[in-house]
């Protein structure tokens, strides 16, 4: 057995904790330098706004319908996740944190009523950090996470599913349901919602008349290999109560670590991008020693806008290292050089941006330096107090020279007119309660 654990509307829910006043209104967050709306509150969603809506698209809400619209405060919404997913490991005795606001939790010798469980879990996270979740319940995880659909969808649009059903509401646990109220759920629900049925293969097999998760149930496993793929095969199993997806307790390594960035305004001099590169740079270091990786290559790109006006540029460089390493300095370097040898004048850059390639484990270099290779400064420790300092006393506070300085509104800086206040990160930011 698994459940789904995720939050509603998440980034704005965040939003709204420390915002009551937003609480019934109509609420987008936009994207990295207030492009898109991103996550939207379900009064956004009934003007018709959609994921990805660019902002200058529905601006004119603001007036005519009292849309809000908030930077996004990634620093918030991390710090909130790791509180409800503390909350969330309390389901069952595992736990597979999925994305930012989504917990699979396995059930496995859980006693009791599972929705009954499924509740509590469900009204703590809501009294303990203002969160209002969901929780689907199924055999596989496939199906858990379709019973995550289905308790938000009956608890926000009545009459999709029989009244009858409306218990579902919040916390859905498909394998107490019997026969025919499981079959009435699986034809009201359209075959696009299945996990790991995508847009293109959702049209596919409409084309072919599968358009319910009851029409998929039915399907010959081996004949949807044949036709479609092996990862089909698998969705139907999983639907059809085969687990063929286990928890994964603590996710593989990264074979890429990249770290981009579109630029507030744009960019046109070698000085601001060797900055931008360089904190991209520093910021991918510390998940590659996150992960304990070393990388043997740093790739380093950038390019004008494709939809602005004026002469076009995008130009990429892969920079190989000596040896693998996950010394930021080192690392900086590396995609200094690479800017260095892309950058010509005369263009305005929008985006730019480091990746790291051939990760390696870093096992590897303890073991060179046992057996004698060829001298090489260990900067563990250093990285270890850098990256400690970094964490306990927020993002920037130690960094290389070439970053720039911090304090400076520099150019290349993401536009965030209307982030809200870093309330559980940031002394400064810490709400005040008046008498």
């Amino acid at each position: 057995m698994f459940a789904l654990v995720d939050g509603n509307n998440f980034f704005v829910s965040c939003e709204r904790v420390f915002r009551p006043a937003l609480n019934g209104r109509p609420v987008v967050v936009l994207s990295n330098n207030d492009g898109c709306a991103i996550a939207r509150s379900d009064e956004a969603k009934a003007l018709g706004i959609k994921m990805g809506a660019p902002w200058f698209q529905i601006k004119h809400m603001q007036e005519s319908e009292g849309l809000v619209a908030l930077s996004a405060n990634f620093t918030l919404y991390g710090d909130i996740s790791d509180r409800m997913m503390s909350i969330a490991a309390g389901l069952g005795p595992e736990q597979e944190i999925y994305s930012i606001d989504e917990s699979f939790i396995g059930l496995h010798g859980v006693r009791g009523n599972l929705v009954t469980r499924g509740k509590t879990v469900r009204s703590r996270i809501l009294q303990w950090i203002g969160i209002p979740t969901c929780i689907g319940i199924g055999n596989t995880k496939t199906l858990a996470k379709l019973a995550n659909h289905v308790a938000k969808t009956v608890e926000r649009k009545p009459g999709v599913y029989p009244k009858h059903l409306s218990h579902l509401a919040q916390v859905c646990n498909l394998s107490a349901l019997t026969a025919d109220e499981l079959h009435q759920v699986l034809a009201a629900t359209d075959v696009g919602e299945v996990w790991g049925v995508g847009r293109k293969i959702g049209q596919a097999l409409r084309d072919t008349g599968i358009q319910t998760v009851a029409d998929l149930v039915k399907l010959d496993p081996a004949t949807v290999r044949r036709h479609w793929s092996v990862v089909l095969e698998r969705t139907v199993r999983e639907l059809q109560g085969t687990p063929c997806i286990s928890l994964d307790d603590e996710p593989p390594p990264k074979q890429e670590i990249a770290c981009t960035r579109s630029f507030g305004h744009p960019v046109t001099d070698l000085t601001s991008l060797i900055e931008a590169v360089s904190e991209f740079a520093s910021r991918a270091a510390e998940k590659l020693r996150k992960q304990c990786s070393l990388a043997a290559q740093v790739l380093v790109f950038c390019r004008t806008s494709p939809f602005r006006a004026g002469p076009k540029f995008s130009r990429s460089v892969v920079v190989p290292l000596r040896r693998p390493t996950a010394d930021t300095a080192l690392l900086v370097q590396a995609a200094v050089a690479g800017m260095r040898a892309i950058y010509q004048p005369g263009f305005q850059m929008a985006k730019a941006g480091v990746m790291l390639l051939e990760l390696q484990p870093d096992s590897r270099q303890q073991l060179e330096l046992m057996l004698g290779e060829e001298a090489v400064p260990d900067k563990t420790r250093l990285m270890t107090a850098l990256d400690g300092l970094n964490n306990r006393y927020g993002k920037g506070t130690l960094m290389m020279a070439s970053t720039g300085l911090a304090g400076d509104r520099r150019s290349w800086s993401m536009k965030q007119e209307r982030r809200t206040p870093r309330y559980t990160t940031s002394w400064e930011d810490i709400p005040v309660a008046h008498a």
